[in-house]
């Protein structure tokens, strides 16, 4: 049933503030067990429909495919891509997902299970299960197990700080206090303090946006800015939220060590210190049974097929929300083609972003001890099979076969919302496909807000389209 975690069954919850229990948490190993088999065999070529199976190969397989999903969507880290498989599964096989009222879970504040529409707490057994959490949210592990079990499968996905503060600064320079008081990155870079203030509006992109997507808290700034009221979680000065004091973190924590048990708290940390994010990467290594990296995206979509129990065909599609001109599977450890002014900004957006930077190696690694666990040559092939698959649907849907330009996709239901200085791309469909191939081609087009908006409909049709349908279906 794919990888479990011994503190699985340790997730407790305490304080709002801190948007994740700062309860129990061990540092664990990254010996997840992982699932055999699933890439064994090629599958035949291309044909829409006819191979959209669960599992590769014709023999029955040897584990059932999970479909209880957290996905923590994190900023600017290839989310959008993933989000878009989900939406699609998802879709195709029934599932109930846990959306928001209108995009997003309340952000920048942390995540509250009253956010989900439809969900009812007093429902007595009666409310139907969600099977799927995936938008954006500002990660509170206790709200979430208000809505999804336990058991589900948690996971995620991160990039480098630099890559990140690249496409960050573009899209969310309107946004942000501090980028928008800056020129330029190289500018920002140079010297961030001369334009980020801790609370400034925004400016939670400006800094550690990964940290602070996790729901993790942060180090107290020197210099602190009260703020916006607005956005009482978003406060990246602060240790803990308004209407919560330093005490919460004085709540001992217990652990583990050369077998016996122990008492330890948070606040014996130097909240600056390296044993104050390993601490917080240990409590996400607690919650989380994958985190995907960005720099090795398909990498990570065969890890998570594995892991999931999932066909390699349910995790082939389309990259969704990249920007015009940015460069996609650049490797972050392939700093040998940059200039040395590249290489210096990239530095300067690794220190900025140190927290960051610290989530980002952690989770590097733990990837590849996966990879190594999967097998890197099986891993390979895996890999090849996926880009062919992903070519193929490509040319068989797309006009061009490849992202447009937005000024030529006509079709509203695929255009995607542009936001930003830079122009997000999107896709336009062939006129020739079959009703068939359309279906499919059409959930791996489809960006997603128009996505969202179309599982909405389909959970909660409104009075008037119903009595539309029915209408139509008595003349």
């Amino acid at each position: 049933m794919g990888p479990s975690s011994p503190a699985r069954t340790m997730r407790l919850w305490g304080p709002r503030s801190l948007g994740v229990a700062l309860g129990v948490f061990m540092t664990i190993g990254f010996g997840l067990q992982l699932l055999g088999g699933a890439f064994q065999r090629r599958l035949p070529r291309l044909q829409l429909r006819q191979s959209w199976t669960t599992s590769l190969g014709s023999a029955v397989p040897s584990c059932l495919p999970r479909q209880r999903l957290v996905f923590l969507k994190t900023h600017k880290s290839g989310s959008s891509s993933v989000l878009s498989l989900l939406h699609r599964y998802g879709d195709r096989h029934g599932l109930r997902f846990a959306l928001p009222t209108r995009y997003q879970f309340g952000y920048p504040r942390l995540f509250r299970a009253s956010q989900v529409k439809g969900y009812h707490p007093q429902g007595g057994g009666t409310q139907p299960p969600f099977h799927i959490l995936c938008h954006h949210m500002r990660f509170n592990l206790k709200e979430v197990l208000q809505v999804m079990p336990s058991d589900s499968f948690f996971f995620s996905i991160v990039r480098d700080p630099a890559a990140l503060a690249r496409s960050a600064f573009s899209y969310y320079k309107s946004t942000s206090s501090a980028f928008r008081k800056a020129p330029s990155l190289a500018a920002f870079l140079t010297n961030p303090r001369a334009f980020y203030r801790p609370g400034g509006r925004g400016d939670y992109y400006a800094r550690n946006l990964l940290w602070f997507d996790f729901g993790l808290p942060f180090p107290p700034e020197k210099r602190i800015n009260r703020g916006n009221p607005k956005d009482p979680d978003s406060h990246q000065g602060h240790v803990l939220p308004s209407g919560t004091g330093p005490r919460a973190l004085l709540q001992p924590v217990s652990t583990v060590a050369d077998g016996h048990s122990q008492v330890v708290s948070p606040t014996s940390f130097n909240l600056g210190s390296s044993s104050f994010i390993q601490w917080g990467l240990a409590w996400l290594d607690s919650v989380f049974d994958l985190v995907m990296v960005a720099e090795y995206f398909d990498e990570s979509l065969v890890l998570l097929a594995d892991a999931l129990c999932w066909g390699l065909d349910d995790v082939v599609g389309f990259i969704h929300n990249a920007q015009a001109g940015s460069e996609q599977g650049l490797r972050a450890a392939d700093t040998g083609g940059l200039t040395a002014e590249d290489q210096q900004l990239t530095a300067r957006a690794r220190a900025w972003n140190n927290l960051d930077w610290a989530l980002y190696v952690h989770f590097n690694r733990s990837l590849w001890a996966r990879i190594e666990q999967y097998g890197q040559r099986r891993l390979k092939h895996a890999v090849a099979e996926l880009r062919a698959r992903r070519e193929a649907m490509a040319k068989h849907c797309l006009q061009g076969g490849k992202a447009l330009d937005p000024k030529y996709i006509t079709n509203s239901q695929f255009r995607p919302f542009q936001y930003g200085s830079a122009k997000v791309l999107g896709y336009a469909l062939r006129s020739s496909l079959s009703p068939q191939d359309r279906e499919e081609c059409e959930r791996l087009a489809t960006p997603e807000l128009q996505y969202k908006d179309k599982l909405d409909a389909k959970q909660f049709p409104s009075p008037v389209s119903i009595s539309l349908k029915t209408s139509r279906l008595l003349s």
